[in-house]
C-alpha cells in the first residue's frame, strides 16, 4: 500500500546539480534533506556526499581535522581491502567511509524547483565530526531552527545540534547524544513544558536493537527520562532497523510520525505511527504495511538501491510535502494526504 504521490519531476535534485566544495572533487550523492519554511519559501538542508576524483580501481577515504582535509587512497584489489558495501570499506582492520558529507542549503518558491547554494552551509568542525556530518533534521521552535544531525568520527556515530534564527549565523551546541546514536527528531512543540525528541540508540553484544526511543530535556541540550517507544518487528518490512523521520506532526488524534524501516535485505520503506498527545512514548496505532516503498527506478537503482529515506517534510494544510533520499543518491519529493495516512493505520 503505497500512499505517496510522487512528483513527475523526480529526482528534483541530482549530484550533477551540486557544485563540489573542493577543486578536483566530485559530488557522489545528494540525499536525505531536512526541510523547513522560512520567509515564505521552502528550504532544504541537503546532505552532500563527495570525494576526491579517483581511478576506477581505487578507493578513497576522506576526513577533516582542524579545518583541513586528509585522504587515504588504496587499490581495491590490495590485500586487506574489503569493499563490498559502496558506502564504506575496510583496510587492514580499520573501517573508512568512501565519501565525506557536509550540509548545504537549497531554496524553492514552489516546493519542487530548487536552487542549490554554491558552497557548504555547515562543515565538520569538531573532532566528533571528523568523518562528516549527515542526515539533518530541522525543527522550528519559537522562531529558532534546531538542526540535529549525525556526527561521524573514529569515536562512533553520535547526534550533534546547531541552531539558527536567520540561516546565516549558527550556534554549535556540540554533541547532545553520545555514540552509538542517530535519527534524532525534535518535536516542534513542548510537551508538558519540556523539549522532547525521538532518537535511535543501537544495541551491542547481542542485546538491544535498532529501535526508536523517546527523551525529554529542559533546554534541548541535556536529555533524560529515556523510554523505548517502539521496536523492530520480526518477519515484517521493518524487521531489521527503524528510525524517526522529521519532527512529528500534531493532529487531533495525537502525534503522527513518519519513520523509516528496513528488512533483512536492507530494503528501506516508510511507515507511520500515531502516538498519544500527552504521553508521546505510547503508541496508539502503527502501519502494518509501508506507506511508501522503493518502486520507482530512481529509488530502486543508485548508489545504494532499494531505499526511500526521509528526514524532512513541510505541512501544507492537510497535505504533507515529503522530501526524501532515493537510492542514497538523489533528493525527491512526494505528497501525502494527512487523513489518508491516519486512516491507513492499524490499532496497536
Amino acid at each position: 500500500m503505497d500512499l505517496a504521490q510522487r512528483t513527475q519531476r523526480n529526482p528534483i535534485i541530482s549530484p550533477e546539480d551540486v557544485k563540489p566544495s573542493q577543486p578536483g572533487w566530485r559530488v557522489v550523492c545528494v540525499l536525505n534533506p531536512g526541510a523547513f519554511s522560512f520567509n515564505g519559501r521552502i528550504g532544504l538542508l541537503l546532505r552532500v556526499a563527495e570525494q576526491p576524483a579517483i581511478e576506477d580501481d581505487e578507493l578513497v577515504a576522506v576526513w577533516r581535522r582542524e579545518g583541513k582535509y586528509e585522504t587515504l587512497k588504496v587499490n581495491r584489489k590490495e590485500l586487506g581491502v574489503d569493499a563490498e558495501d559502496p558506502r564504506l570499506f575496510s583496510y587492514n582492520g580499520q573501517v573508512y567511509l568512501t565519501t565525506i558529507s557536509h550540509l548545504r542549503l537549497a531554496w524553492s518558491d514552489n516546493g519542487v524547483d530548487f536552487e542549490v547554494e554554491d558552497s557548504p552551509t555547515l562543515l565538520a568542525e569538531t573532532e566528533w565530526e571528523s568523518y562528516g556530518i549527515e542526515d539533518p533534521r530541522v525543527s522550528e521552535i519559537d522562531g529558532t531552527y534546531y538542526i540535529t544531525y549525525t556526527a561521524v568520527s573514529e569515536a562512533g556515530v553520535a547526534v550533534a545540534m546547531q541552531s539558527t534564527r536567520d540561516w546565516k549565523h549558527f550556534l554549535h551546541h556540540g554533541l547532545i547524544l553520545p555514540p552509538h546514536n542517530k535519527d534524532c527528531a525534535l518535536f516542534e512543540s513542548r510537551v508538558n513544558g519540556k523539549y522532547v525528541c525521538f532518537h535511535r540508540p543501537s544495541g551491542v553484544g547481542g542485546f538491544g536493537g535498532n529501535d526508536i526511543w523517546y527523551a525529554e530535556s529542559p533546554d534541548a541540550a541535556h536529555w533524560g527520562n529515556h523510554r523505548c517507544v517502539m521496536r523492530t518487528r520480526p518477519g515484517m518490512w521493518d524487521e531489521r532497523r527503524i528510525g524517526a523521520g522529521a519532527a512529528p506532526i500534531l493532529t487531533d488524534e495525537g502525534w503522527l510520525e513518519i519513520y523509516h524501516g528496513s528488512d533483512r535485505n536492507a530494503r528501506y520503506c516508510l511507515g507511520a505511527v500515531l502516538l498519544d498527545r500527552e504521553h508521546p512514548w505510547r503508541v496508539l496505532k502503527r502501519s502494518k504495511a509501508p506507506v511508501m516503498e522503493p518502486v520507482s527506478p530512481y529509488e530502486k537503482e543508485g548508489f545504494f538501491g532499494q531505499v526511500v529515506f526521509t528526514n524532512g517534510h513541510v505541512l501544507r494544510d492537510e497535505r504533507i510535502l515529503l522530501y526524501y533520499g532515493a537510492a542514497d543518491e538523489y533528493v525527491c519529493m512526494a505528497e501525502f494526504s494527512l487523513p489518508d495516512i491516519l486512516q491507513s493505520l492499524d490499532e496497536s
